[in-house]
């Protein structure tokens, strides 16, 4: 097992790739440059390239030839399989090193990044290595003297655009299904968080996969993140992050060329906990953890939790009593139990909420602080929020971080109606050992996940994805591929 002083070695070590890679290499070409800095401790860690349009169309320009070509796009499915299973065992190989350059760039918990983001991210590279066989086409019932056929054809060149909570992960979510279908990406890390994406696209030209099926340029969303959802010659946009930004990309769609725009989008998750559970002190546990973990920076974090109020009280002194296990930390010490929030700014926006919450006639149970350590103000205490009123900012609009709302309710009527009255449809979750009401609900719930009897589950083999304002299409599982694939068919007279 590693040690502190294992990961601060890792880390003295690290090298940051600041260039945009194009068409196989790193290339001098941007618009202008940008800090990334570390914000658990606000060192400067690198000036970072700003692709802009120049290097954006650098990368498309790529991306299309290397389509074009056929090198990978029309390559045989063992080909890009045998690509792909090296190319995980590489991310596996350097899992350390990318888990340490996620947790400079973005605060996060480096045990995390390394025992789960990694591990999960190289096999979802196999996972979709193995399913490109399985990607079939269809022979119509056609009249005789006709062949019909139904053909799954890769689309061309997809923009990926990605955020900061977890940069190898959602990496992985839209590049590894992309490429599987034969396409060439164009991948937009976050601002907060290039590094990882950067080394990763060295390590998928190691694995040999041909120049220009991976290309990555970092970037500012309003510079280089708008320029790729302008460009003329993206078929495909995969965005995971806000639904504010996501709207963006519907509109640059529009006054482009219509590309195909999927959006995974925010959310304001429930967690609905019933007098019936069959173990509270469990269901507080997994409430910890579906608002602390990485921050609370997940998408589908379930910072509403609606309590029945029966076991109300008690639920709530569980929860806060859970709050010490998550004390921030230095995110290279295994023994935090969160890391810091990406940015000032980020912080800034979190304890804005916090701030709001305590005017607004919210009980604060725990927490609520911000914390200075080594030099950074980056830390937020777990919070949890009592009373919250439905209505409140607190209760219907995503944080994205550490903070967590407990409303009461009386009836499963009740529960449903609050569950559903949010303009978010990511994910939910549901406490009880009543199997009918279990059923009932995973009916009733509008998101695309429900979770029985835990929080926010989910595998390579599920598809993850929400409703309304939490967008649409869906990420993971074989679904994932239709989004990067279109059907063409084929008529054959004889």
């Amino acid at each position: 097992m590693r040690t502190h002083q294992d990961w601060l070695d890792t880390a003295a070590e690290a090298r940051l790739r600041t260039r945009p890679f194009v068409g196989g290499r790193s290339i001098d070409i941007a618009e202008g440059s940008f800090e990334n800095c570390n914000p658990a401790s606000g060192a400067l860690l690198a000036e970072v390239a700003d692709a802009g349009e120049a290097g954006v169309d650098a990368a498309v320009r790529a991306a299309r030839a290397a389509y074009d070509d056929g090198g990978w796009s029309r390559a045989g499915v063992a080909f890009r399989r045998e690509r792909m299973l090296r190319f995980a065992d590489l991310l596996a190989d350097h899992a350390a090193e990318l888990a340490v350059l996620d947790s400079l760039d973005m605060g996060k918990r480096v045990v995390d990044a390394y025992d789960l983001d990694l591990p999960f991210s190289a096999n979802l590279f196999r996972y979709y290595a193995e399913a490109i066989d399985k990607i079939n086409d269809e022979v119509a019932p056609t009249p005789p003297g006709t062949l019909g056929l139904i053909r799954r054809v890769p689309l061309g060149v997809v923009g990926a655009v990605v955020p900061w909570n977890y940069p190898v992960d959602m990496l992985a979510w839209k590049v590894a299904p992309a490429m599987a279908a034969g396409n060439s990406v164009v991948l937009k890390p976050a601002e907060q968080s290039p590094s990882s994406a950067l080394r990763i696209a060295e390590l998928a030209a190691e694995a040999g996969i041909p120049d220009g099926v991976l290309n990555v340029v970092p970037g500012l969303g309003e510079t280089t993140g708008r320029a790729l959802g302008l460009h003329p010659d993206v078929d495909v946009l995969a965005f995971t992050g806000s639904t504010e930004v996501g709207a963006y990309f519907l509109q640059y769609a529009g006054q482009s060329n219509l590309k195909q725009v999927w959006l995974e989008c925010g959310g304001k998750s429930p967690h609905l906990v019933f007098a019936d559970a069959e173990d509270l002190a469990t269901t507080a546990k997994q409430t910890a953890l579906g608002i602390w973990f990485n921050q609370g920076a997940v998408c589908s974090a379930h910072s509403r939790v609606l309590v029945q109020r029966e076991v109300h009280e008690e639920f709530v002194d569980l929860v806060a009593k859970e709050a010490a296990a998550y004390a921030p930390g230095d995110p290279l010490d295994p023994a935090a139990g969160m890391g810091a929030i990406v940015s000032p700014e980020q912080t800034d926006r979190i304890m804005a909420f916090v701030d709001e919450a305590k005017t607004s006639g919210a009980r604060l149970v725990t927490g609520g602080e911000r914390i200075t350590r080594d030099g950074s103000d980056c830390y937020v205490q777990p919070t949890v929020f009592d009373d919250v009123d439905p209505a409140s900012t607190l209760a219907r609009e995503e944080v994205f971080g550490p903070v967590l709302a407990i409303t009461a309710f009386d009836t499963e009527d009740e529960a449903v109606a609050l569950a559903n009255d949010t303009p978010y449809g990511l994910a939910a979750s549901v406490a009880t050992s009543n199997l009918s009401r279990a059923h009932r609900l995973t009916e009733r719930i509008h998101a695309g996940t429900v979770t029985v009897n835990g929080v926010d589950a989910f595998s390579a083999w599920t598809p993850f994805g929400g409703f309304k304002g939490s967008g649409f299409g869906r990420d993971l599982s074989l679904h994932a591929l239709d989004k990067y694939v279109g059907l063409k068919t084929v008529w054959i007279n004889h």
